[in-house]
């Protein structure tokens, strides 16, 4: 396990657009050596006969074809809405006008 010098902690710190002072720079260095020694620790138990995986259950093409199917007639649409006008749905004005 290395230990995180100051130089390479202010380094982090820059490109997380965060300012430390000595006292969390140290702690910092602190958390990061802890998070190796995590990362360590996994990387011994990984074997390398186990395949890599981005998600962990089947991804699988829940799409249908898009095929063309019965249509409801447009006359029957029509007279079932509750107003209709030139082959058109008639709706409320929500937006305001000109």
């Amino acid at each position: 396990m290395s230990s995180f010098s100051k130089d390479q902690v202010a380094h982090i710190a820059d490109l997380a657009r965060i300012s430390l002072t000595e006292d969390e720079a140290r702690q910092m260095s602190s958390e990061l050596e802890a998070i190796e020694a995590w990362v360590e620790k996994v990387s011994e138990v990984a074997t390398p006969d186990i395949p890599g995986t981005v998600n962990p259950l089947p991804v699988e093409d829940v799409t249908r074809p898009d095929t063309p199917g019965e249509t409801l007639d447009r006359e029957e649409l029509l007279a079932a809405a509750p107003a209709a006008e030139e082959g058109k749905f008639l709706v409320p004005q929500i937006l305001g006008g000109e």
